[in-house]
């Protein structure tokens, strides 16, 4: 590499809390990826790096070194570290089977929830649980929580289901896929869907702290957007489950730097 396009290398960091997947597994897609989306933008080969990190913790870090240029997070993470970060978002994900924006949903045992006041003394569970902000004010916006209704974070979304199930004082927060998949559970019926979220955005591809040019920031945005138009950026795009790429279309909610 030269020195010219080791000092012009940007990195882009995918960060998913919550959602299973390793970083050695990934790596071959987001390479893929990387290159795709710098020639789709009209930038030097190799320009563009990708790693990932499955955690909140590390994706920080990762977001947190000078030479991380871009980020892609769930919506979530967004709302939770926009303004420590200074994201400023490029594009929304439109992802497969979903779309670039979807619906959350609260699911509590059937006949125990009514309203807000009723989540008096309960948790929350959710992959979204690392961003209480999110929940609160994003997803649950409709609801005013009670002040002792506690909000965690778990990757193990069927194991939480069967506790509301069991009538422990637990709700789950779902996303789009996962409320997809509740009638298919044999507990179903001890189950209730209690409030749904208004659309929301799936995923955000950010700048870090203005560490992109505006001209590389434009050059790529505008390169993003024409990504699943033609068959070599498709085949790029559908390990990672996207269709593409839309601008960003954010709820009044949602924090900026």
């Amino acid at each position: 590499m030269s020195t010219l396009l080791a000092a012009t290398l940007s990195t882009l960091v995918f960060c998913a809390p919550g959602y299973p997947g390793g970083a050695e597994d990934a790596q071959p897609l987001l390479d893929q990826f990387a290159s795709a989306a710098a020639a789709a933008s009209g930038l030097p080969a190799g320009s563009l790096a990708a790693v990932y990190d499955p955690t909140e913790a590390g994706g920080l870090a990762k977001l947190e070194q000078a030479g991380t240029a871009l980020a892609f997070v769930p919506y979530p993470f967004f709302i939770m570290h926009a303004a420590q970060l200074h994201l400023v978002p490029l594009v929304e994900a439109d992802m497969m089977d979903i779309g670039p924006q979807q619906r959350w949903t609260l699911v509590a045992k059937a006949g125990r929830v009514t309203g807000p006041q009723s989540l008096a003394g309960y948790t929350i569970l959710s992959v979204a649980g690392y961003a209480p902000d999110f929940v609160r004010h994003g997803a649950l916006e409709a609801w005013a929580l009670p002040s002792d209704v506690k909000i965690e974070s778990t990757g193990q979304v069927l194991s939480a289901l069967r506790r509301v199930a069991a009538g422990e004082p637990v709700a789950v927060l779902l996303d789009q896929t996962q409320a997809g998949a509740l009638a298919s559970l044999p507990f179903a019926a001890e189950l209730k869907a209690v409030i749904q979220s208004p659309e929301l955005p799936v995923a955000i591809i950010a700048v870090v702290d203005s560490r992109l040019p505006a001209s590389r920031a434009h050059a790529l945005q505008t390169g993003l957007l024409k990504m699943g138009h033609d068959r070599g950026s498709a085949d790029a795009l559908a390990p990672l489950r996207l269709h593409g790429f839309v601008l960003p279309k954010l709820p009044s909610h949602a924090s900026s730097p």
